[in-house]
């Protein structure tokens, strides 16, 4: 019985990420849409548009290949693993022993790949720029993503995520500046690798500055439903990522009651909440800068990271 309410609570850690990411989405539209004093689209418009590309028929070109039939489904399964293993409302859940923070990079960079390769598949002009363009910013993104890991893991001693969180809640951690700089690396990489403003703008289709968007045009129905619910999911994922990091409070711990779960989880809320208003806040109040400036942007979060790294190197107290 024990083993059965241990797998209940990893099915519903799995269901807690994968519905409300497209709240989460609207939530950021919404709060956007009342800071330019406009009324903006309802909270649950996310989910009607799914729901409207899975009834629509999906189109394909003459030209894709089969690969470009699966690889939204791939993307989508990866995004969805790397998302459940965050812990969100508890740690220590059933599969907590495979929350670790380089296998989650590995799963977003395979779901990376697969979209860069759909791009190209057809053989489109924008589907090649937005899959150089991509590939460009990831060179930057994931080694800044593994030095901000290096960092957290030789201050917390373990990549795993619950063991990472449980640290973070003792007085162990202190007050440290390598935890600072890797917090602001881990916020850059994520407004980059969501294409958020200033990277990327996801609400326009400009082919001249475009990058998710272009590798994904060819896409329609069901096909182009599973990538938008995978963008959706990985917004939840860096957000949750860095609750669980940097602000693991109100997390239930191993074998907490009903109600400790329930704390745990109405917390995880509030910290969405407050994610979601920071970034609508942030994006209203920058512009999208040029493609060319993006490395620069990004390569800020590799040094952050590479700077975290060598200051615990130089003293354990930093």
């Amino acid at each position: 019985m024990e083993l059965l309410g241990h797998f209940l609570i990893q099915i519903v850690q799995m269901l807690f990420v994968l519905l409300p990411a497209p709240l989460l989405t609207g939530f950021v539209r919404k709060v956007k849409a009342r800071l330019l004093r406009r009324r903006g689209p309802p909270l649950l418009q996310p989910y009607r548009d799914l729901l409207k590309l899975v009834r629509k028929e999906a189109v394909v070109a003459d030209s894709a290949s089969w690969l470009f039939r699966a690889i939204p489904y791939l993307v989508f399964a990866a995004t969805w693993v790397a998302a459940a293993l965050v812990p969100t409302f508890a740690t220590g859940l059933l599969f907590s022993w495979s929350a670790d923070m380089i296998a989650i990079t590995a799963l977003l960079g395979s779901a990376r790949f697969f979209l860069a390769l759909a791009g190209m598949d057809v053989g489109t002009s924008f589907g090649g720029i937005g899959s150089s363009r991509e590939m460009m910013f990831a060179t930057l993104a994931e080694p800044a993503m593994l030095m901000i890991v290096f960092a957290l893991a030789l201050i917390a001693g373990s990549t795993q995520l619950s063991h990472v969180a449980d640290f973070m809640l003792s007085p162990a951690v202190g007050l440290r500046v390598s935890l600072g700089l890797g917090m602001i690396g881990l916020v850059i990489v994520a407004i980059a690798e969501n294409a958020r403003i200033p990277v990327d703008n996801p609400a326009t289709h400009l082919e001249l500055t475009m990058v998710h968007e272009a590798m994904v045009l060819e896409y329609s129905g069901r096909h182009l439903a599973m990538i938008e619910l995978s963008a959706q999911l990985k917004l939840l994922l860096y957000v949750s990522l860095i609750a669980c990091i940097f602000f693991p409070f109100g997390l239930a711990p191993v074998g907490a009651g009903l109600d400790i779960l329930l704390t745990g989880a109405a917390a995880y809320g509030a910290k969405l909440a407050v994610a979601g208003v920071a970034l609508a806040v942030f994006e209203t109040t920058v512009a999208k800068m040029r493609v060319f400036r993006v490395p620069d942007f990004i390569g800020v979060a590799l040094m952050l990271g590479l700077l975290a790294t060598l200051l615990r190197f130089i003293s354990r107290g930093m």
